[in-house]
């Protein structure tokens, strides 16, 4: 009797468990192949973006330094733990599921892409409200695009609208958080519900758990984020930035610390990292494992628990050890003499170790699972890092060890590409973030991978000039295509023609002889008429005049090249030749240097005959069309303003232009030692050289282009060319470019 009692309560409970787990009270935990079916959340419930994503893997190994872990909350942290301020459970998940309520946002359906459609690309930026603070870092962001060709003050023009209001730290522990945002955004006039809006943001969430929840609702706006999780990240609508000090540039930036390709590439570390340890939250268990593959000799991994007030009330039996090793070395120098740097999670996803490893020229080994890389939309990070995964810790020694020494150079040399083209400065990590918007919003001249991902990058190969890379000078090399064989004269007339034998006149007889030139334009920006078409001497080429314009269009000409002048040594094909070896660069004649002035702590300018220079006078030299696009398109109206109301330094500004482009100096073509002399000779306003100041405004211009640029992008060089043989006491017959002896 017992026994049958027995067998029914049995069977009894069994029933019910099947009763149970019919009806979903009972959950079974979903096996590795299960995942995608989203557990037992019911069939409607939508996969988790984790599920679907695969863990990072190591890449192939074939194919203002911020003083470390430096965000101000680190004592609030410590306060914090004291008070125990941990969330309860269901706080957490309510936080997680409000983080972005516009989960499935993408552009084709939270953005309006008309007002682009009328306006272009136009960004506005709301105006700063009275008593409204706003942090540094934030201020250069403003004035990022404020300074941009994008800005607008009409917000009725507007593509994209980026918020006055400071939303960059979201950490309710830190001073810099603005309290009743929330109100605020919402009470914006132009907010609709955030849509066509950017919000950057470089911290969110608060100890203990550092959730990706902004304190607001986003609505429809897109993210430019921080340490930004792939989990909740929306691929073609958010942009991943990369985290940033207070203390980095808002322009220019200084240049990556690779100065000579060495062979082999190695340092004296292989691999290398110094920060925190934390004790206690989240953050712990990665850099908590570093000892396991430090040996104190190649692998230095040192971690100190030495921070925020009362690190000693949580010190473990390590702390000491390691606080003593942490103490022994620079991290500075370690930094600058590693061949590879570790980057794991700190409290967040990102770490300022990031940047300051693409700086030094030290190979990235990230070890943070589910970081969105910054810019990952359009940068290939595989060509610059080592993509690890927190799990595989002891496999990292081993794993870049095992990378060739070729690739290292790769590595290294591409960190030095990124760093430079996108990230030195806040402009640059701004305007990046714009112009991949930009892309998204018009795909059909939107930048290909390679104009991202090879010199000089996507901020300077601008799509809307063209979408076939042959058309750009700094491509040819990588495509194997060859510069136009035609150039453009381009003659700027400021004396009336008087009689046959003007210098403009012969100008343009020599010119048209050359079998490089296909066409000739005359700029005719004379207080007097035009004269008869009689008094003009025959050409082979078609010769185009344009009155009253002092500048050229850069849609005028089919050529590949310029040619722009005043008088010129009668040998145009040498220096032509010269250029279709080198059409990435402005070639030319008389050339002029820059200097620091120490005594006025400013940039100099001078005109001496040196064996140095920096700058090739745009009165005579040849240089590819599409620095004319870029001139017109890329740099601000302010300089070109200043440039049109002096009428002068328009060959300066060029020279920056070309030079921030290429990383590389001018060439210096033969010349003639007499130049200067033989102009004041020959034009009514020759005493433009010898005027004080004309020579002041041009050094007010080096200043004010320098500032704008944020460096100085000009290179010096000593390099020369002639044509060989042309000093030689040999028949000139034998001479193919005769007319340089007359130099």
């Amino acid at each position: 009797m017992q026994a049958k009692k027995r067998y029914l309560a049995l069977l009894s409970a069994a029933a019910s468990l099947v009763l149970l787990f019919c009806l979903g009270g009972v959950q079974v935990p979903a096996t590795s192949s299960s995942r995608g079916g989203g557990g037992g959340g019911g069939p409607g419930r939508r996969r988790h973006p984790a599920a679907e994503r695969p863990w990072p893997r190591f890449s192939d190994p074939l194919p203002s330094f911020a003083p470390p872990e430096s965000h101000s909350d680190a004592a609030a942290e410590e306060e914090a733990e004291e008070r125990g301020a941990h969330s309860s459970p269901r706080l957490k998940r309510d936080v997680n599921s409000s983080v972005y309520r516009a989960r499935r946002c993408r552009m084709e359906s939270c953005f309006d892409f008309s007002a682009c459609e009328r306006n272009g690309f136009k960004v506005y930026v709301y105006p700063q409200q009275k008593g409204d603070k706003i942090s540094e870092s934030y201020a250069n962001i403003l004035s990022a695009i404020e300074g941009s060709r994008f800005y607008t003050s009409d917000p009725g023009q507007a593509c994209l609208l980026v918020l006055g209001l400071d939303t960059l730290d979201r950490d309710q522990l830190s001073p810099q958080y603005v309290h009743n945002l929330k109100g605020k955004v919402q009470g914006q006039p132009l907010w609709n519900g955030g849509r066509n809006h950017l919000i950057f943001n470089l911290y969110s969430g608060t100890w203990p758990d550092y959730t990706e929840d902004l304190g607001f609702d986003i609505g429809l706006a897109m993210l430019a984020k921080a340490s930004v999780g792939a989990e909740n990240f929306r691929p073609g609508f958010d942009v991943s930035i990369p985290l940033f000090s207070k203390e980095h540039p808002r322009a220019g930036g200084e240049r990556g610390s690779l100065r000579s390709n060495t062979i082999p590439p190695f340092r004296k570390y292989v691999l290398v990292f110094k920060g925190k340890r934390y004790l206690t939250g989240i953050g712990s268990d990665t850099r908590n494992a570093l000892y396991h593959v430090h040996n104190a000799e190649d692998v230095v991994l040192l971690t100190t628990c030495k921070h925020g007030k009362d690190w000693q009330k949580h010190k473990d039996a390590r702390c000491d050890r390691d606080n003593a090793e942490y103490d022994k070395y620079d991290y500075r120098e370690m930094l600058h003499n590693s061949t590879f740097c570790l980057v794991p999670r700190g409290r967040r996803l990102g770490s300022f170790r990031f940047l300051e490893a693409l700086q030094a020229a030290c190979v990235p080994v990230m070890l943070s699972n589910g970081w969105e890389l910054p810019f990952s939309e359009v940068i290939n990070w595989n060509t610059a890092a080592v993509i690890g995964d927190e799990r595989l810790l002891l496999q990292i020694p081993s794993t870049v060890r095992s990378i060739h020494q070729d690739k290292i150079l790769a590595l290294r040399q591409q960190t030095q590409f990124l760093w430079e083209a996108y990230f030195s400065s806040v402009e640059k990590i701004v305007l990046t973030t714009l112009e991949i918007i930009q892309d998204r919003v018009f795909q059909h001249t939107s930048r290909s991978s390679l104009m991202w991902n090879s010199h000089p990058g996507g901020l300077f190969a601008m799509p809307q000039y063209s979408v076939y890379l042959g058309d750009f000078p700094f491509y040819y090399a990588q495509l194997g295509v060859k510069p136009y064989p035609k150039f453009t004269a381009v003659i700027h007339a400021v004396t009336p023609l008087v009689s046959q034998s003007q210098p403009i006149l012969k100008l343009l007889t020599a010119v048209a002889k050359s079998h490089h030139c296909a066409q000739i334009i005359i700029l005719w920006n004379c207080d007097k008429p035009l004269p008869a078409k009689h008094r003009w001497p025959a050409t082979s080429v078609p010769v185009i005049v344009i009155e009253g314009e002092n500048k050229v269009s850069s849609h005028c000409c089919e050529t590949g090249g310029f040619f722009l002048e005043s008088p010129v040594p009668r040998s145009v094909d040498f220096a032509f030749t010269v250029w279709q070896s080198f059409p990435e660069r402005i070639v030319g004649y008389p050339a002029r240097s820059h200097f620091w002035d120490s005594n006025k702590e400013r940039w100099g300018y001078t005109s001496k005959w040196t064996n140095d220079y920096s700058m090739v006078l745009t009165g005579a030299a040849i240089y590819h069309r599409y620095y004319h696009y870029l001139y017109t398109n890329y740099l601000p109206a302010s300089l070109k303003n200043m440039v049109d109301q002096l009428a002068n330094c328009e060959d300066i500004l060029m020279n920056f232009l070309v030079s921030a482009v290429t990383k590389l100096p001018p060439i210096k073509v033969t010349q003639k030692k007499q130049y200067k002399e033989t102009m004041m000779g020959q034009s009514s306003r020759a005493s433009r050289w010898a005027d004080p100041d004309h020579f002041a405004q041009r050094q007010t211009c080096m200043n004010k282009f320098a500032s704008w640029f944020g460096t100085m992008p000009l290179v010096h060089s000593q390099m020369r060319l002639d044509p060989v043989l042309f000093k030689d006491q040999v028949s000139i017959l034998r001479k193919k470019y005769r007319d340089i002896e007359r130099l």
